[in-house]
């Protein structure tokens, strides 16, 4: 089988979908030996090149071309040309965008990956050429597509009730658990954590009114980019009272996210709507203690492992911070089944169903053009 994947949302700062087509690729280079499947990626960009010194990737054939990112969407996407065997010069089986938009291919079976529809459910969330192209397109896209992969049973849902997709075609993919070791121990001295873009889904303005509750309580970090929809926020934590309790940190490098977790007392994801929830599994990993919303596939992800709570209340996210800090057994308990629960979640396990997805994808196309 030859395989394509668009690696492009890897290509710079890998948070969210970038971080998960950065570890399936890495995963299915390290599981699924050619001539089984020969794997390339593919990426374009005016200023950002492929790093091929990467780790994992060194297996895997890079395709690198300079195309600026938004003028190859807008003729991908608008135009569908061109294919990318004109741009690549080579053939394939199948090509797999890490969007819910296809990568237009003469000949090679479609996948496409949707993480979730909140660009659809509520677009006020989005900005730029996801709210220009996403809602129109992302359901002709679905519904054309030999294979689609989303990350939970809630995506999976959602597709098949919003975008009236044939169920059999979806294949469910969890992210995989990095590969760290767990804490011996929580910090005696640390600071409470959120770790995403700061934009309207991710809900920072219900964790900071939960925050100011607390009174004396551990520092509150925000790791993660902000959007412009975020400046408020931002411009909040350096008023009375959060100023000097509250930190923005901006996006933290994937080198740098398990120091960043090992130094937690707690996780809060406050968010409205997940497609997955990587933070959550990468807090369980390390073992530290989740208080996240009972939104999206969050419940789905944690488990029993750690505090769900009603995303739109503040009084309910400040109770269960304020347990999950000052109840020590409750915690260590907490983490304790974090650990175990994000073993669950396994890389391999999602390259092996990757590749199953492929071939069915591959073998849809083939009935469909007999």
């Amino acid at each position: 089988m030859r395989a394509l994947i668009d690696y492009r949302p890897a290509l710079r700062e890998r948070s969210g979908i970038g971080e998960y087509t950065h570890e399936l690729v890495r995963a299915l280079a390290a599981s699924i030996d050619p001539p089984a499947l020969t794997l390339s990626i593919f990426s374009s960009s005016w200023k950002d090149r492929l790093d091929v010194s990467d780790a994992g990737l060194d297996r895997v054939h890079r395709i690198d071309r300079r195309w600026p990112v938004r003028a190859l969407n807008f003729a991908w996407h608008r135009l569908g040309s061109p294919t990318v065997e004109t741009l690549t010069g080579g053939e394939f089986d199948v090509v797999h965008s890490m969007t819910p938009l296809q990568v237009p291919s003469s000949s090679a079976a479609q996948v496409v990956t949707i993480a979730d529809l909140s660009f659809v459910t509520n677009k006020t969330w989005t900005r730029a050429e996801v709210r220009r192209d996403y809602p129109a397109l992302t359901p002709i896209h679905a519904r054309q597509a030999d294979g689609i992969i989303v990350m939970s049973e809630h995506v999976r849902n959602e597709v098949v009730r919003v975008l009236d997709v044939e169920p059999a075609k979806i294949a469910v993919v969890p992210a995989g658990a990095p590969p760290w070791t767990p804490r011996p121990s929580a910090p005696a001295e640390g600071y409470i954590l959120f770790v995403g873009t700061l934009e309207p889904r991710k809900n920072v303005g219900v964790l900071l009114d939960a925050y100011e509750r607390l009174g004396d309580a551990p520092p509150l970090l925000l790791a993660g980019k902000a959007t412009e929809a975020g400046r408020a926020w931002l411009e909040r934590i350096e008023r009375a009272p959060l100023a000097g309790k509250v930190r923005h940190l901006g996006y933290i490098d994937a080198a740098d996210r398990r120091a960043l977790y090992e130094g937690a007392r707690l996780l809060v994801l406050p968010s409205l709507d997940e497609g997955f929830g990587l933070p959550v599994l990468e807090a369980m990993t390390a073992g530290v203690p989740v208080v996240a919303s009972n939104r999206g596939s969050l419940p789905e992800v944690l488990g029993d492992a750690g505090q769900l709570v009603d995303a739109e209340d503040p009084r309910a996210f400040a109770a269960a911070i304020d347990r999950g800090l000052n109840d020590r057994a409750f915690a260590a308990q907490c983490a304790r089944h974090g650990v175990e629960r994000s073993r669950r979640f396994s890389w391999s396990r999602a390259a092996e169903q990757t590749f199953t997805l492929y071939q069915q994808a591959i073998a849809r196309r083939r009935c469909a053009s007999a």
